[in-house]
């Protein structure tokens, strides 16, 4: 990695990099009435094996040349961050992953100056001095102590996003109480159903009835947007992120990838609510990737040259029909599916991801009449706020939901009665469950018994949690 030209070398940036880096830089000096030094300037970005993008590089390359001159005192320059990329008329262009940076320069007790585009975003970091700055002149001016450079306010959090409301899906009652579950507990959930019974409903109004995020939470979240190609709106702060991928989407689209390696979806929405609907149609390959970091909370992308180390704290949901046709159980007996045909379309998602899944819920086709008939259900609110009740007691037990509790935790904090203990015992033997799924069943169980308030986890509590994992049974 390394690349030169007469007069100017970077070590660390291609020579193409290097030759847009160089334009850029004496441009803006020349702009500003700056003297380019004639003889040979070399800029060594240390480690040089690491790849890097030279456009945030710029405003640091064009402030270490007038140090090393004695343009701009180079006392100045301590205990201070900078990162922007520079116009040719000395401008500064916003950078990517600003909130990041700033993350780590105020856990090092560094200030930071940046680009005005991206200082509000770098604010949101509590307690971190940002100065936002709009030109290279201006930053010089700061320095030489001429005209300092004001702190940027932080910005509040947003207020709640406008979620689709729960009181708008009819009926399903057994599908609500799953997702309430889910929300409660941070449980993923898989929703089976015929075509047009409400599982995208369902799902899109998960987030209207989850609690809202913890400030490190906020900035994790913001922090991992910040890198991402799409960039972070500062507006949308402490609101929880929804990620719905296509059925086509690569592997790489959904984990990450890339050179330099950038955050996927699951990376995006962490703490948040990653929606896969059609599951069968993915290619399985593609939902293979999901099986570790639906365990660990995290990704690791490894390349030739770096390794990358994502987080992947996701809220599970996904939708699927039951049959190739979609009809398999629909009331009006129109499906015409073999169980040839309804098993291969099953086996397209494997066993070891399916019993990753907390909640297998049926999401059944309702008659007309039955809608018409159906009264209105809960609101989001309502619901919202038996799961912050019941999530509050969960983080006085554990200090973490449900579904974050540890195998080694388990039994500690989901110990059963006598009477569910019995029954899960009997439930192991006839319905097969892995040490995975017995542990899975306990976690929902204790959501149960929190939703309820109860201190104990009881027989009616497990049997519940049980009743969510035979649904798409024998797929595999």
């Amino acid at each position: 990695m390394g690349g030169g030209l007469p007069g100017f070398h970077v070590v660390g940036l291609p020579e193409t990099e290097v030759r847009e880096a160089r334009d850029r830089v004496r441009a803006a000096l020349a702009t500003a009435r700056f003297d380019f030094p004639q003889s040979r300037v070399i800029v060594n970005l240390a480690p040089a094996d690491l790849p890097k993008e030279s456009g945030r590089f710029d405003l640091p390359i064009a402030l270490g040349i007038l140090a090393a001159t004695r343009q701009v005192p180079a006392k100045a320059l301590l205990g201070l961050e900078f990162a922007g990329e520079l116009a040719l008329s000395g401008e500064l262009r916003p950078v990517r992953g600003a909130l990041a940076m700033t993350l780590a320069a105020h856990r090092d007790g560094r200030a930071f100056v940046l680009p005005e585009a991206s200082a509000k975003e770098a604010a949101l970091v509590p307690g971190a001095v940002v100065h936002p700055a709009a030109t290279l002149l201006q930053v010089c001016a700061h320095l030489s102590g001429q005209e300092r450079l004001v702190r940027v306010e932080g910005v509040p959090r947003a207020q709640d996003a406008d979620w689709p409301d729960l009181a708008d899906v009819k009926g399903q009652a057994q599908a609500r109480r799953a997702l309430e579950i889910a929300a409660a507990g941070g449980h993923s959930i898989l929703l089976t159903g015929p075509p047009g019974t409400g599982k995208t409903m369902l799902a899109q109004r998960l987030p209207g009835i989850l609690p809202p995020m913890s400030t490190d939470e906020a900035l994790e979240s913001a922090a991992l947007q910040s890198v991402s190609t799409r960039g972070f709106a500062a507006a949308r702060f402490g609101v929880r992120e929804w990620r719905a991928p296509h059925h086509t989407a690569s592997a790489v689209a959904l984990v990450g990838g890339g050179s330099p390696p950038r955050p996927g979806e699951i990376s995006l929405a962490h703490h948040g609510v990653l929606f896969l609907d059609e599951l069968p149609e993915f290619n399985r390959h593609v939902l293979e990737v999901l099986r570790e970091p639906l365990e660990s909370g995290r990704i690791t992308i490894s390349r030739a040259a770096q390794q990358a180390d994502f987080p992947a704290r996701f809220q599970f949901v996904a939708a699927m029909n039951p049959c190739p046709c979609g009809y398999l159980g629909h009331w009006s007996g129109r499906c015409a599916c073999s169980p040839d045909r309804i098993a291969g379309y099953r086996s397209r998602i494997s066993g070891p991801l399916l019993d990753r899944i907390d909640l297998h819920v049926e999401v059944p086709a309702l008659r007309a009449s039955d809608l018409a008939d159906a009264p209105p259900g809960e609101d989001s609110a309502a619901v919202r706020a038996r799961v912050e009740s019941a999530r509050a007691r969960q983080l006085e037990r554990q200090g973490r939901s449900n579904a974050l509790v540890a195998a080694g935790e388990v039994e500690r904090c989901c110990s059963p009665d006598a009477a569910a203990q019995k029954l899960l015992r009997d439930a192991i033997s006839r319905l097969s469950l892995s040490a995975r799924s017995f542990h899975r069943v306990l976690k929902v169980a204790r959501t149960i018994a929190d939703l309820a308030g109860r201190h104990g986890v009881g027989a009616g509590d497990v049997a519940e949690a049980l009743a969510y994992r035979s649904v798409v049974r024998g797929v595999g």
